[in-house]
């Protein structure tokens, strides 16, 4: 993916809010190069524009939470995960709610309406972070640390007093193949109690056993049971993989974290940041870049010949 993308076509998607428990509406619309993914927040007659960058983040308690001018964007990650995954670098996201459809609670859906619309290349190079020095962030028994690498790969480690998760790890060199088979259909979980807390206190209104993988215990309480044996693991990966888009460009590099969540993820992307002698951007040659349009320009043609054989 040397060259920028955005989508061809806009496309809409409606779903219940997670906490809010309303039908929200998306609608995605494409963008030129160099816009970034922008959520233009809507309330009545009153618009904000809220770029999906770290400066942007105001909460990381339950999910993570964009905001500008008063008015914010919730549980953003999934999202922000199928779009990285699908290497959609620039994007207009028309929103009407507070926070974003739950779905089915993966990133799934998500990429499944990326390839509706169908993905757009731009006449201009993508910009990776490239980590050049091992970087790390521990508080208490939750760490993460970033290394490098030629490629970007996350490894995580979960750990519960829970039977029905217990140890678990999962390590992902990134492809969109290996996201989308590995990751994507993994889903949010939460415990019986912590659900119970969360609606007597006007919370998780749209939570429901379609929507996520609740625990109580006795174990896993949804008829269906689990899609992946180590599900709970591999959405940790696809909520980490939403949150490092926040840094703005695609990483080159290794995440391994330990117990970490929405909070200390926000926290390495700002420690990043602020430490640039860490990273390093590297963007593709000019001639690089043409060869990937000669490629692509070639693909189309043999698709072209073949549709008329």
């Amino acid at each position: 993916m040397i060259l920028q993308r955005t989508i061809k076509t806009a496309v809409d998607i409606t779903g219940i809010g997670l906490h809010s428990g309303v039908n929200i509406r998306l609608r995605l619309r494409p963008a030129a190069a160099d816009t970034g993914i922008i959520f233009h927040r809507r309330e009545g007659e009153r618009v904000v524009a809220i770029k999906a960058i770290a400066e942007n983040v105001v909460d990381t308690r339950l999910a993570t939470v964009l905001g500008r001018d008063g008015l914010s964007v919730s549980t953003v990650e999934h999202f922000l995960a199928a779009l990285a995954a699908c290497g959609i670098d620039n994007l207009h996201v028309d929103i009407d709610g507070p926070e974003v459809p739950i779905l089915d609670g993966s990133a799934a859906p998500f990429v499944k309406l990326v390839e509706e619309a169908g993905i757009e290349g731009l006449d201009a190079a993508r910009r990776f972070i490239a980590i050049r020095k091992p970087i790390s962030l521990i508080e208490g028994e939750k760490r993460i640390s970033i290394i490098p690498s030629r490629f970007f790969r996350i490894t995580f480690d979960i750990a519960f007093e829970h039977k029905a998760i217990s140890l678990q790890q999962y390590s992902m060199k990134f492809s969109t193949e290996s996201f989308q088979r590995e990751i994507a259909p993994a889903r949010t979980f939460g415990f019986l109690h912590e659900v119970e807390y969360l609606k007597a206190n006007g919370l998780a209104r749209g939570g429901s056993l379609e929507n996520a993988v609740v625990i109580d215990e006795n174990g896993v309480m949804n008829p269906e049971g689990l899609r992946y044996q180590d599900e709970f693991v591999r959405h940790k990966i696809l909520d980490s993989f939403g949150d490092f888009s926040l840094l703005g460009a695609p990483m080159l590099g290794h995440i391994r974290a330990f117990k970490a969540g929405h909070d200390l993820n926000a926290k390495m992307v700002r420690k990043l940041l602020d430490n640039p002698d860490h990273w390093t951007y590297v963007e593709f040659s000019e001639a690089a870049m043409h060869e990937a349009q000669r490629r692509s320009a070639r693909a189309f043609s043999v698709d072209l010949a073949w549709d008329k054989a």
